[in-house]
């Protein structure tokens, strides 16, 4: 009799480090299936149009109203997140390490190619996406890869693409890593990737490694007979190994026989026992949680595995943050229960229930309708007690409570606090309530911006040969430079400064304004020491004219100058002009009169 139940294990050929590292991923993954949960009922509430698609779905009232508290609070966050990280077209820095004439040069080149760079639609979509895994999952992660996006056609013709770094974000779903860490830099981490086998075989065709490729391509063949095999059999399946169950797919069987390819790329030490060697800062890929297809030392100038993260809310010893949004759920729970109750306990107000005693005869519930009943029949309403006044209170007083909460001062969505104030108390308390606004967002910029724009800057040096990008010159006429590696490759870092710029230009205009204002500045004695130049910069900078060059070194006494050439360029034209006879001849005029 034919066996109708196919056992995979039977033509799997493992590798024992390959099935260590799926194992430690399904172990690590396993030992946050509370956070995940958690991070699915926020994201359940951010979309959820009524509470039946929430977890508030088990209440036995009959109103599902939803009211968006979480969903506001989580736009309103992101927008604001947005708005200070991205306050003007030009905010990355290159600190240089010497302060010499070339360095200056490359200080210039820098800065051009990378604000080409971050103010591509991919660099700020993609922030966003890392923004919104800040908020609603408390956690965001990104890495940078090199992009070519040139199309090489069968004629030989090439169509131009962006080609240069991109920012990319790494799900928290689909990255794990020893919580227990300091830090992120110094704990193996485990990479999820889904990839179609057509992908994979480019991976494999475009390797430039000749031994990776022979290696690679060994296991790209085993993968495709085994799944052929597996694919062939139309009978059950049965597996013995639990991390066979690959995610989002069921059974090992389905994923197989599907079109997609899990990799698993490790990065970090590790010991193999099979060789019983230690591999240090390695970078390995595991194919179908069973076979190493991939085995070399990390790549890169920074001798770790370029994955950033930054957690809103950290949490002591322990990796993985918490979102501003995490213990709010329990508030919208309420809000949401409050709120449907009133619903639900208006509706008793309008249809009320109905006391019958006795012999009633059947009737119709209705303006002017007729009730007959027995002797000792009777009809009557049942009032509910309802004070809708102090439900609405309560409602809104959580909603508030869960705003300040957040972290998100009212002012961010341009309400301003009950009052009567002066514009220096309404700067001074703006500064104050957004002390957790700023911190969060300079947090996320310190954490992954600043890195992660290190690391693009890293991958241009290696694949650049000429580049030419978009600039605009003082005049704010649009110009096209040309740079190479060499223009690129400077002693130094690149630094972010949108959100800390953001904070503290709110901070100085407030406490120039004030002293301005005070009549100090005004004492001849206190004036005589102040810059009128270096003053010029600095508002210059409080209102983001860098990019206009309208400050410059007595640049007014230049431009009298000029109008006074002018003007005595043009006196002087006027003058020669009254000098020359004027109008007809006399003969003519004659002639004219005749």
């Amino acid at each position: 009799m034919q066996n109708k139940t196919f056992d995979i294990n039977r033509i799997l050929v493992p590798d024992q480090l390959g099935s260590a590292i799926a194992n430690k991923y399904c172990s690590w993954d396993n030992a946050r299936q509370k956070a995940k949960s958690t991070w699915k009922e926020i994201r359940d509430y951010v979309y959820a149009t009524d509470t039946s698609q929430t977890s508030n779905a088990l209440t036995p009232w009959s109103n599902t109203t939803t009211i968006p508290k979480l969903c506001q609070i989580r736009d309103n966050l992101l927008a604001n997140y947005e708005q200070s990280l991205f306050p003007k077209r030009r905010w990355v820095e290159w600190l240089g390490a010497n302060d010499d004439e070339e360095e200056k040069k490359k200080k210039d080149s820098i800065e051009a190619y990378m604000t080409w760079v971050v103010n591509r639609n991919e660099f700020r979509n993609c922030m966003i996406s890392l923004l919104q895994d800040y908020i609603e999952n408390g956690n965001a992660l990104a890495t940078a890869i090199w992009s070519d996006g040139r199309i090489e056609h069968a004629d030989g013709q090439v169509d131009t693409g962006y080609v240069g770094p991109l920012a990319v974000r790494v799900s928290p779903y689909d990255i794990v890593f020893n919580p227990l860490a300091t830090d992120i830099r110094r704990t193996p981490k485990i990479y999820r990737n889904l990839y179609s086998l057509g992908e994979v075989a480019k991976m494999v065709e475009h390797e430039s490694d000749i031994e990776a490729k022979t290696a690679m391509k060994k296991v790209f063949d085993y993968m495709l007979e085994f799944r052929a095999k597996v694919g062939a059999h139309q009978g059950g399946t049965h597996e013995k190994e639990d991390w066979m169950q690959i995610d989002g797919f069921g059974t090992f069987h389905e994923y197989l026989t599907s079109d997609y390819c899990e990799i698993l790329k490790f990065y970090g030490d590790i010991y193999d026992q099979e060789t019983n060697t230690l591999m240090e800062n390695h970078e390995i890929w595991v194919l179908d949680r069973h076979k190493i297809f991939l085995k070399r030392p990390v790549r890169g100038d920074f001798g770790y595995a370029e994955i950033y993260h930054s957690s809103w809310r950290k949490r002591p010893d322990n990796l993985w943050g918490m979102g501003p949004l995490e213990n709010l759920v329990g508030m919208q729970y309420r809000v949401d229960h409050v709120e449907n109750a009133k619903a639900d306990l208006l509706d008793l107000l309008v249809v009320p229930p109905l006391k019958i005693k006795g012999y009633v005869q059947d009737f119709e519930w209705g303006p002017m309708e007729k009730i007959h009943t027995g002797d000792d029949g009777d009809v009557e309403l049942l009032q509910a007690e309802f004070d809708s006044q102090k439900l609405n209170i309560e409602v809104a007083q959580y909603q508030e409570q869960m705003e300040q909460m957040a972290g998100a001062p009212k002012e961010a969505m341009g309400f301003r606090t009950p009052g009567e104030k002066t514009a220096f108390e309404i700067q001074k308390l703006e500064n104050a309530s957004a002390r957790i606004f700023q911190t969060k967002i300079q947090q996320f910029e310190r954490d992954i911006i600043e890195p992660l724009l290190n690391s693009m800057l890293s991958l241009a040096r290696k694949n650049v040969d000429e580049v030419t990008v978009r600039v605009l010159d003082e005049e704010q006429f649009v110009d096209f430079l040309t740079l190479t590696k060499e223009n690129i490759t400077g002693s130094g870092s690149l630094r972010p400064f949108a959100a800390q710029h953001f904070a503290e230009k709110a901070e100085r205009v407030q406490n120039i304004t004030t002293f301005w204002t005070s009549g100090v500045a005004q004492d001849p004695a206190i004036a005589v020491h102040w810059s009128g130049l270096k003053l010029s910069k600095l508002f210059e900078e409080l209102f983001d004219l860098e990019d206009y060059g309208v400050v410059s070194p007595y640049i007014r006494v230049a431009e009298q100058a000029d109008q006074q050439r002018q003007m005595q360029s043009m006196q002087e034209q006027v003058l020669a002009e009254a000098g020359e006879p004027a109008g007809l001849a006399e003969d003519d005029f004659d002639e004219e009169l005749a």
